[in-house]
């Protein structure tokens, strides 16, 4: 599929969220145009939301509620199932690519959430084994479809519920990454932006954590 940049403002950036979708394929990079361009590389959120406020259990069992219980000044936020054909797995390979190529420091204060949107199959166990793949450190959260469906809502990323319990199905999900500082959405990243800006993007966010 050939991608081609949309060139938005703020709020329609956002609303295109709503438009992206894993099994339906790669979406288009989103583009922010205006006057004193922002050093950001992915999309600046200007108001920022909350952290999700629904109650998920993460790969060890225990309850969590990321807008009470993230405690890292930078959280990153991706809706994804381990059965995913191809975006999932790109994303999360890059997002750890990413984390490896910066200072200490930064790789301590960062931690990505992967909301799996496939509760059917997704067991904890599962999701741990999946995320091991790619980063140890990654934390995976598991809950009905009711619950992810709201969470998602929230971080307007468009979530179809599955439509199956067995077999082969897709599920159809944003393939965006939000990006959290102490709790405070703060950038969204498409699907295709590179490592190295990935890299300079994390880089800023543990910036901006030290002066909140």
């Amino acid at each position: 599929m050939t991608r081609r940049p949309v060139v938005a403002s703020v709020g329609v950036a956002l609303a295109l969220l709503l438009a992206a979708g894993c099994a339906s394929g790669p979406t288009a990079p989103v583009e922010i145009s205006s006057a004193g361009s922002t050093a950001w590389n992915g999309t600046r959120i200007t108001s920022g939301y909350p952290l999700p406020d629904q109650e998920f259990t993460d790969t060890a069992g225990k309850s969590v509620v990321p807008a009470r219980d993230a405690t890292a000044s930078t959280t990153l936020v991706f809706f994804g199932y381990t059965h995913c054909p191809d975006i999932c797995n790109v994303v999360l390979a890059n997002i750890a690519a990413a984390l490896r190529g910066v200072p200490q420091s930064v790789r301590d204060e960062t931690r990505l959430l992967f909301v799996s949107t496939d509760p059917a199959r997704d067991t904890p166990e599962v999701v741990r084994e999946y995320l091991d793949r790619f980063d140890p450190a990654y934390d995976g959260l598991v809950a009905p479809v009711g619950t992810v469906e709201q969470a998602a809502r929230a971080l307007h990323i468009s979530y179809e519920r599955p439509d199956g319990t067995t077999g082969g199905y897709e599920v159809e999900h944003g393939a965006y990454t939000t990006a959290f500082v102490n709790g405070e959405a703060r950038v969204v990243w498409a699907e295709d932006i590179s490592v190295a800006d990935l890299r300079a993007d994390l880089t800023r966010l543990a910036d901006l954590a030290q002066l909140a």
